[in-house]
């Protein structure tokens, strides 16, 4: 183990990215960046930290925002449960701990939004605390150079890693030695095409000795995606456009977005516009229908949404349902969207019709 985690350490003293947050040990940065980068790619992470460092630079100030202003900020990250339980939790912690971050490691785990493996980064990073943070490159690492064959999709397999984690990390810097082990699976034990010819650890490592790199770690379980079926309506009366925020336990809640239907399938447009909830935002007579888009597929996890949005025009205005907000088009970039829907409004802007 010790010739492990000299080899490793070694490695990360010479080929560590330069990263902003690597020059802090303030634990609500450390927070904010483990947040960002949770599903998320370092070059898209760092622009968003950057932004959210300066617009909040401390706690308090991420506290006193609006939920509105922050998932406004976070918009095209996705996963946006993460913005609203770091929104919750600035201001639990500005109320429970006086703003200050907690630097015990149960109390870190107790705050929502914050499991094991950020709770393990936090302690080990900004408090040197012996908490071994264990995410998808350490086990990677770990599963390959100890021939550990157990899934890590498992609470045994988890239990398993978790120990050996405790183990490495014990009389080590805490902080960098987490920071090393997620490096170096992130750029040299990487999941696919590993440079283990270039790797230090090649000689000893079991998977490469054993031509095991495309078999472990072992995962059990496959994800299966939900089809769903998503028509929008861009609904356009002078000047105005409506929007409706989605308050639903459900993908982006609190986000705004078009009037939508969601059906089963991929219903034509004549079946779509004869439907009742249809009727009750476009009337025929008083409305034209003058774009219907091609399906387009967006991707998250669980869930593969097909989508197509429907440009309505109104002759006169109609008595919208209590839930829908009447816009000015050119205010609509002041509210947080999906992702599908920011890309819309981007290309709409480029052609004057969001201005």
């Amino acid at each position: 183990m010790d010739i492990f985690n000299s080899l490793i350490h070694h490695w990360y003293s010479l080929f560590k990215r330069d990263l902003p947050w690597r020059d802090t040990r303030n634990p609500y940065f450390i927070w904010l960046s483990e947040i960002i980068l949770q599903q998320t790619r370092i070059e898209q992470g760092r622009a968003y930290y950057m932004s959210f460092t300066e617009e909040f630079p401390t706690i308090s100030d991420l506290a006193s925002a609006s939920e509105d202003k922050v998932l406004k900020l976070w918009q095209g990250l996705g996963y946006y449960s993460r913005a609203r339980n770091l929104h919750f939790t600035a201001k639990y912690i500005t109320e429970h701990f006086n703003g200050k971050f907690p630097e015990e490691y149960h109390l870190i785990l107790s705050l929502k939004g914050i499991g094991e493996y950020t709770a393990a980064a936090i302690a080990s990073i900004s408090f040197n605390q012996e908490y071994p943070a264990v995410d998808g490159n350490v086990f990677r690492v770990l599963s390959r150079f100890f021939g550990i064959a157990e899934p890590i999709d498992t609470s045994a397999g988890k239990k398993i890693f978790t120990e050996l984690a405790a183990e490495l990390i014990k009389g080590t810097d805490p902080g960098m030695h987490n920071q090393a082990l997620m490096e170096f699976g992130a750029l040299q034990c990487t999941p696919q095409k590993p440079d283990c010819f270039g790797c230090p650890l090649c000689e000893r490592c079991y998977a490469f000795a054993n031509k095991k790199m495309v078999d472990l770690p072992v995962k059990l379980k496959k994800t299966t995606q939900r089809h769903r079926y998503f028509n929008y309506f861009d609904i356009s009366f002078g000047d105005s456009t409506w929007l409706k925020k989605r308050v639903e336990k459900d993908i982006w809640k609190n986000l705004f977005e078009f009037p939508v239907i969601e059906t089963t399938s991929a219903t034509s447009i004549e079946a779509l516009l004869s439907m009742p909830e249809v009727n009750r935002l476009i009337e025929a007579e008083n409305s034209v229908v003058e774009k219907v888009e091609n399906w387009k597929i967006h991707l998250l996890t669980h869930q593969k949404i097909n989508y197509r949005i429907i440009k309505v025009r109104l002759f006169q205005e109609n008595k919208m349902p209590d839930e829908m907000i009447r816009v000015n088009k050119k205010d609509i970039f002041n509210f947080a969207v999906p992702k599908l829907l920011e890309t819309y409004l981007i290309n709409n802007k480029e052609t004057g019709l969001f201005i």
